[in-house]
């Protein structure tokens, strides 16, 4: 029956990466796979603007989180920043490299947002922190855009030494991820 399930999983994932593509190449610029220097150029040749890009991702975690579950929450803000990004571009204020540019960030990681900082438990949803992470705010003055919060077991999997506590996440359950050996298994995605 595992076996079974598996096949579904791999099936289903990769009808969705199918889908992905098609709607990825259906412009003159390809998103997935490119650098962030090649999002760069795309955004001065007007190729693509941010915006375009969240919305790609927002679409790409809709259709794949449901069976990786990688995703814990989406920036309800993400679509207003990539739009930000777009205007102080058009008014010749590029930032860095990574201004407009989406990130995911661990739950672990603290942001002073709409988003929810819990590593992985519901003991701390809700909960609101004083202020970004360093890194958080480094990342927002370089015009990066903070896109939502990925799975991890629940406090890092510390409470406990079985399998189950380094792999499951109450907030995502199980997420689904390829190892280096190719084959799909029930891991945490982390």
């Amino acid at each position: 029956m595992a076996t079974r399930t598996k096949e579904v999983c791999i099936s289903l994932m990769l009808f969705a990466v199918a889908f992905i593509n098609a709607i990825d190449e259906c412009s003159d610029f390809t998103i997935s796979e490119s650098t962030i220097e090649d999002i760069q150029d795309a955004f001065t040749r007007q190729k693509l603007t941010s915006r375009q890009l969240v919305d790609f991702y927002i679409h790409r975690i809709n259709v794949l989180n449901p069976i990786l579950g990688a995703v814990l929450e989406v920036n309800p803000d993400a679509q207003d920043q990539a739009d930000m990004a777009d205007c102080e571009r058009r008014e010749g204020r590029d930032r860095s490299l990574l201004h407009g540019i989406p990130v995911l960030l661990k739950d672990s990681i603290a942001t002073f947002d709409k988003l929810n900082t819990t590593a992985g438990s519901y003991a701390l949803l809700g909960s609101k922190v004083p202020r970004d992470a360093h890194v958080v705010s480094k990342l927002r003055d370089a015009g990066a855009i903070i896109l939502g919060k990925t799975s991890l077991p629940e406090w890092y999997g510390i409470r406990s030494s079985k399998m189950l506590g380094q792999a499951w996440c109450p907030r995502g359950g199980f997420g689904l991820v390829s190892s280096t050996r190719h084959y799909h298994s029930l891991l945490p995605c982390f």
